[in-house]
């Protein structure tokens, strides 16, 4: 269980996914953080990492390793590709 709200998780998420923002940049590639729902962070990829083959590995031990280490070990990236949307109501 993850002891935070998702209003309270949304700045230490935008701070730590800045840490990885370089990174994803580096590969011609982006992030849009798109909401927080039930601890669970939804992002889109952008720029070179959308649709990219190594996109999932990048998602789950790049960005998702740097939140759980910067805020809490259950948190989940999900990657929303484009054209989909996520209710966050």
């Amino acid at each position: 269980m993850i002891p935070f709200s998702d209003d309270e998780l949304l700045k230490p998420v935008q701070k730590s996914l800045e840490k990885v923002m370089p990174m994803l940049k580096n590969d011609g590639g982006g992030l849009d953080l798109l909401g927080i729902k039930d601890g669970k962070i939804y992002v889109r990829l952008t720029g070179h990492c959308h649709g990219c083959a190594a996109s999932g590995t990048t998602l789950k031990y790049g960005v998702e390793r740097q939140l759980r280490l910067d805020i809490h070990p259950e948190l989940e990236v999900i990657n929303v590709p484009q054209g989909q949307e996520v209710a966050f109501a």
